[in-house]
This record gives C-alpha cells, sequence and structure tokens, in this order.
C-alpha cells in the first residue's frame, strides 16, 4: 500500500511539474514577443518591422576597426573635417576636434588678465613662481636648441593635461552623490584634459623621453594631481584661475617658439612634415610642417586660458556658455 501511494504521489508531483513548464514557456513566448512588438520601439512600428542595418554589424554593434591613413582632402588640400574620423585615422572618439582657418592661427597671441581679487593673485602669482622656477631648472633661455624645446614641450603638456581630468571627475562625482546635474562643466573639462593629451602624443613623435624624464614625469604628476585635486576641493575658482594663468604662460612659450622658428634659429621645424596624429586631429594639410603644429597647439592653449577664467568667475551651479566643441575665441 505505501509502496502505490508513493507511485500516485510521484504521478500527481510529474503532472504537476509538466503544468508548471507549459505555462512557463508560454509566459516566456508571450514575454518576448511584448518586448519585441512594445518595449523596443519608439513608434508604431515593432522592432521586427524595422529596415535592416546598412550594413552587418562588427563584433560589438557600432564598432568598426580603424586603420591608418591619408586623410581626404579638399580641394585646396587641406584636410577635410569628419567626425567619422579621430586622430589616428580610424572611427571617430574624440572629444574636441579643433579646426582653425589659417588666419585665425597667425594672429592668437598672448593677452593677460589683470588679476583683480584675491583668488585671481594668488593663481597668479603660483603660476609666476612654477613658472620662474622651473625655468631655472631646466636651463630656458632666449635661445635654445631643439632638444631643449621638445623636453619642456613634453614636460608641460604632461602636467597640463591634469587640471581638466581632475575637475571633470570632482564635478561628475559631486553630480552623483548630490543626484544633481552638473549643467555641462564636465564635458568641456575633459575635453582640455583630451586636447593636452593630444599635445603630448604628438610631441612624442619627434622625442623620445629618456629614464630621468620619466621619473621626472611620474613625481610631477604625482604631486600635482594630489594638491590640485585637494585645493580644487577647496575652492574650484582659484584652481580655474591659476590654470587661466598657466595657459597664458604656454601661450607665451608657443609664440616665443614661433619667433625662433621664423628667426631661423630652429630653421628645421618649418620644414619638418608634421606628424600623421597631428594632420588628422587639427585637418592639417599633406604638407604641413612643425610650424603649423606649433601654431595649432598655442590656439588650443587660447582656448583654454579663456574658457577657465571664464569658470573662475561663474558659481560651481551656473550653466556652462561652451556647447561641445567650442574652441575658437571671437
Amino acid at each position: 500500500m505505501l509502496r502505490a501511494s508513493l507511485t500516485s504521489v510521484s504521478g500527481l508531483l510529474a503532472r504537476n511539474a509538466a503544468s508548471v513548464s507549459i505555462i512557463r514557456n508560454e509566459f516566456v513566448t508571450a514575454s518576448t514577443t511584448a518586448l519585441r512588438g512594445r518595449l523596443f520601439t519608439t513608434s508604431p512600428t515593432s522592432w521586427s518591422d524595422l529596415p535592416p542595418m546598412a550594413e552587418p554589424p562588427a563584433p560589438h554593434a557600432g564598432l568598426r576597426g580603424g586603420s591608418l591613413g591619408q586623410p581626404s582632402l579638399n580641394e585646396d588640400g587641406s584636410a577635410k573635417v569628419s567626425d567619422a574620423e579621430d586622430a589616428w585615422g580610424g572611427p571617430g572618439y574624440m572629444l574636441m576636434k579643433p579646426v582653425y582657418p589659417r588666419e585665425y592661427l597667425e594672429r592668437v597671441a598672448p593677452t593677460h588678465k589683470p588679476p583683480q581679487r584675491l583668488f585671481e593673485k594668488t593663481g597668479f602669482w603660483a603660476v609666476q613662481s612654477a613658472r620662474w622656477t622651473f625655468d631655472r631648472l631646466t636651463g630656458y633661455s632666449e635661445h635654445n636648441s631643439e632638444k631643449v624645446w621638445l623636453h619642456r614641450m613634453l614636460f608641460l603638456e604632461t602636467v597640463a593635461g591634469v587640471p581638466g581630468f581632475v575637475a571633470g571627475m570632482l564635478r561628475h562625482m559631486r553630480s552623483l552623490r548630490s543626484m544633481r546635474r552638473d549643467n555641462g562643466w564636465i564635458h568641456t573639462l575633459l575635453e582640455e584634459a583630451e586636447n593636452e593629451r593630444m599635445h603630448l602624443l604628438t610631441f612624442l613623435q619627434f622625442i623620445q623621453p629618456g629614464p630621468f624624464m620619466r621619473f621626472s614625469v611620474l613625481a610631477a604628476q604625482g604631486i600635482f594631481f594630489n594638491a590640485y585635486l585637494f585645493f580644487y576641493l577647496l575652492s574650484p575658482r582659484h584652481c580655474h584661475a591659476f590654470v587661466g594663468y598657466l595657459e597664458e604662460e604656454a601661450i607665451k612659450t608657443y609664440t616665443h617658439c614661433l619667433r625662433e622658428i621664423d628667426a631661423g634659429n630652429l630653421a628645421d621645424w618649418d620644414k619638418r612634415p608634421a606628424p600623421l596624429i597631428a594632420r588628422n586631429y587639427w585637418h592639417l594639410a599633406p604638407d604641413a610642417t612643425m610650424r603649423d603644429v606649433i601654431l595649432n597647439v598655442r590656439a588650443d592653449e587660447a582656448c583654454h586660458s579663456y574658457v577657465n577664467h571664464t569658470f573662475s568667475q561663474m558659481k560651481a551651479s551656473d550653466e556652462n556658455p561652451f556647447v561641445p566643441g567650442t574652441h575658437q575665441i571671437s
């Protein structure tokens, strides 16, 4: 009798399991149909009725392999501006795509915003002290060799890429913990950081740093990153004023370099071809030279100086007045 009871119970459980399986399969089928027909549609047309993709998807939809190559050209020989290409000639992912008219590049010149308020004065004198010290340590003078110029540019660009990223990161974290919008600052700050990094990658095509330079960069980055992070937490205005004046000095440095090129003291630089990364990033002509690279770098620094001086006059909650991609001062 016990065996018969167990057999009866087993049969009942098997029938219940089969019923549950049927219900589950019907539910999954119905859910899948609902997802295909309703949840993934932005119009009365269902997902399955949408037209096919223009080309087969890559391993991850939207990703495509890029390759190095010459930029496409306009009739005047300048490179065509295309958001589909990045500085390496592959699919575009750059935040900032600076392209400047020739006449604009030539008329960029050193400017100075007189410090009036306390945060401006502290930023200005901090930059002046840092420059005086750095010039003495590196032997910077009125006439410098090519090696001195390139090492100076390499080192300064490793430092210049820090403030935008630190400020963008801190504002990102602030937005997360306060659960409020950032009002557009993050994008502009990250554009600045990326742009300075592209300067570094460009100059690396001309010279490779040795062990001492790499150690100096490591030490400077460790100190400056943490110092800037600490002071930005205390007073963003002071930090943006500091960067504004720091970029003023960068404009002076690159203007000095251009004068040396034009005077023939760096004669090779007005003939040396611009590297591919520079031609693609700034959309330069195929016959662009090192002088053209310096002109574009100087224009970028003028943009960063203006942006940071503007941010230093604003409240942290104000709306960013610069649309994505802004890089030319009117």
